[in-house]
């Protein structure tokens, strides 16, 4: 406890009188309380220091995600486009055998 202000107390030496005095006006309880928060500070902050790293590259926000939605209507309309030039390519069929009512 020596990294603290001032070392405790023993209150166990104490009459019931003085202990009730430090209790009221000595700020004995603010005392613990910034104590053990400081422990709790100072255990978090070491805690997160021995954390391993991540390793994987994280980037903000979608994740580099929002070109696949044009990238993909983009391959959308090539094969659409790949498929009408296939069919260009065809012989004319003779639709004279769906016209029966003629």
């Amino acid at each position: 406890m020596s990294a603290f202000r001032s070392d405790p107390i023993d209150r166990r030496r104490l009459t019931m009188r003085d202990r009730r005095d430090l209790d009221k006006g000595g700020g004995y309880a603010s005392e613990v309380r910034e104590d053990k928060q400081v422990r709790n500070i100072k255990g978090a902050v070491d805690y997160s220091a021995k954390q391993q790293e991540n390793t994987t590259p994280q980037t903000p926000g979608t994740g580099g995600m929002t070109q696949g939605l044009g990238i993909q209507q983009e391959r959308q309309r090539k094969m659409g486009e790949a498929k009408e030039r296939a069919q260009n390519f065809r012989p004319d069929m003779d639709d004279t055998i769906y016209d029966i009512y003629e």
